[in-house]
């Protein structure tokens, strides 16, 4: 039976991994859009973590997982005379590689953490029946390749701390590697790993050896780090430059994250919010069960005397200290956290299992921005049908995440060039300013498209068929399945008339601005 339950959740997981939700800008725009440009020269727009005097976000992590693959399929495509591919053939391969890290690492690591063979075939099965292993770590998120490090840098330590009589060389090096990778990924990944590294002190104070092969690994994968990310930020640096003034970007970050002014950019949140909110929306029944049993005997329930619940519970509040909170900040506490749930014939704890899963994977997986992907990917075509005539283009974003530009690919012709205009949530009136300043008087076809989710009604009275207005929107596309959870507006719209809206004029659509002519 779980054989065939565990076969099943991996096909549910190879779909979520094809399908183009996009969670979160940061799956882009600090992965895929930092090499895309430099590989096959498509149109990027780097954030500014990356082009800061000071950089926050480190490629060392980030080349194996990116650009490695990016530069494969490039060789193979000269190899094979097609030229640079398709940007949709390198996103949904970027995608299946994240699939297979957590369907071989990610699952792995689970197998050899829960020490009893009763129980691992039910954990692994209750990972991957998770939405978070559907979705999150099959995007291109620095959270999902944390979680793959924290939860291997435990297996690294239980081997270690296990071998009574030798561990290995290699097991030293490849821990110090995690270490190094895992700072440089995210400067939260210590918070994962601190309380239960100390169970290495008693091993190193016996064998003095281990530790001064674990130190002097890692400060040979820290230097590597550091030269690397010197010689990406500086690519005309000397060495000598590069040694007498390295860019160390684990610092900068740490250094940008305690000053509470910068966090107030990126929203503030209570330190409770991880605790109280974040970890329910990951573990959904799950986590109910969990704080259920703080209230029964024994004191400290039996799923929180191992070092993966430490992990989760030391790292969880630790980074509640921060007041900058979000759910994906916490992804590598669901599988140390559901290995530590002992799966019970319940019937009720089945079925609310379910239905919760099967209702985050969708509406996060399939629907949450889902339309902003395929709507970068078609987008070449869509102006091209539109125009008889090469002419440049100009694309406004409204209420959606970041287009990713990446995925435009490169301009086949320099006289169709696309450029994007990210407007987020600017107020009605000012993106109908932008617009009419855009257009140009009286031209058919006009070269100036609004990309904008079906549920913002502001834009009805400019459909061709309403009262009259200087501009008209003409739909060219449209994508249903694609949800914009912050066109939310309950506290002024109500309940049941913002879901009706939002969930009833689901969509996404691409309009043709043009001037109406008197």
């Amino acid at each position: 039976m779980w054989r065939r339950t565990y076969l099943l959740l991996l096909a549910i997981r190879v779909y979520f991994a094809l399908s183009p939700s996009y969670l979160h800008p940061d799956e882009n725009f600090q992965g895929p859009e930092v090499f895309a440009g430099r590989i096959f020269s498509y149109p990027t727009h780097l954030p500014w973590e990356f082009t800061s005097d000071h950089p926050i976000r480190s490629v060392f992590p980030l080349w194996p997982t990116y650009e490695l693959p990016m530069s494969l399929l490039k060789w193979f495509s000269l190899e094979t005379g097609t030229g640079n591919p398709h940007p949709q053939l390198v996103y949904y391969a970027l995608r299946g590689g994240m699939f297979l890290l957590s369907f071989v690492l990610e699952d792995w690591a689970v197998y050899e953490l829960v020490p009893s063979p009763r129980h691992r075939r039910a954990t692994v099965v209750l990972v991957a029946s998770s939405y978070v292993t559907w979705t999150y770590q099959t995007h291109t998120f620095s959270n999902s390749l944390e979680t793959l490090l924290v939860a291997w840098g435990l297996v690294l330590i239980r081997r270690i701390v296990e071998n009574k009589q030798r561990s290995s060389f290699f097991s030293y090096a490849v821990l110090s590697f995690i270490a190094v990778a895992g700072v440089f990924n995210r400067i939260t990944f210590p918070a994962f790993l601190l309380i239960p590294g100390l169970q290495l002190l008693p091993h190193f104070r016996h064998k003095p050896a281990s530790l001064a092969a674990f130190v002097g690994c890692g400060l040979l994968f820290t230097s590597t780090a550091i030269l690397t990310d010197t010689a990406f930020y500086r690519p005309t640096a000397s060495l000598v430059d590069i040694v007498r003034a390295p860019i160390i970007t684990p610092l900068n970050n740490l250094l940008y994250n305690s000053d509470i002014s910068n966090l107030a950019a990126h929203g503030l949140h209570p330190h409770h919010q991880h605790l109280i909110a974040n970890l329910i929306q990951l573990l959904g029944p799950a986590y109910i069960v969990m704080i259920l049993s703080l209230f029964s005997w024994p004191v400290v329930p039996s799923w929180m005397r191992n070092a993966r619940a430490v992990s989760a519970v030391s790292a969880t509040v630790l980074l509640s200290a921060f007041p900058h909170q979000e759910p994906r900040f916490l992804i590598p506490c669901v599988p140390l956290l559901l290995s530590c749930v002992r799966v019970q014939r319940s019937r009720l704890f089945l079925g609310a299992w379910i239905l919760f899963n099967a209702a985050m994977g969708f509406l996060m997986g399939v629907y949450h921005q889902g339309g902003v992907v395929p709507a970068q990917l078609a987008m070449r075509s869509i102006v091209a049908t539109h125009s008889p005539t090469p002419q440049p283009a100009a694309v406004f974003w409204w209420k959606t995440y970041s287009p990713p530009r990446w995925l435009l690919g490169p301009d086949p012709d320099p006289a169709a060039a696309i450029t994007t205009f990210d407007l987020m949530g600017l107020p009605g009136p000012d993106l109908i300013q932008q617009l009419d300043q855009a257009v140009p008087a009286c031209t058919l076809p006009s070269p100036v498209f609004l990309v904008a989710p079906s549920s913002a009604t502001f834009l009805d009275q400019y459909a061709p068929t309403a009262s009259p207005a200087d501009l008209e929107l003409h739909q060219r596309w449209s994508f249903r399945q694609h949800l914009n959870l912050d066109d939310l507006d309950f506290g002024d719209d109500g309940v049941l008339p913002t879901l009706k809206r939002v969930v009833g004029r689901r969509g996404l659509a691409v309009w043709a601005v043009q001037r109406v002519c008197h």
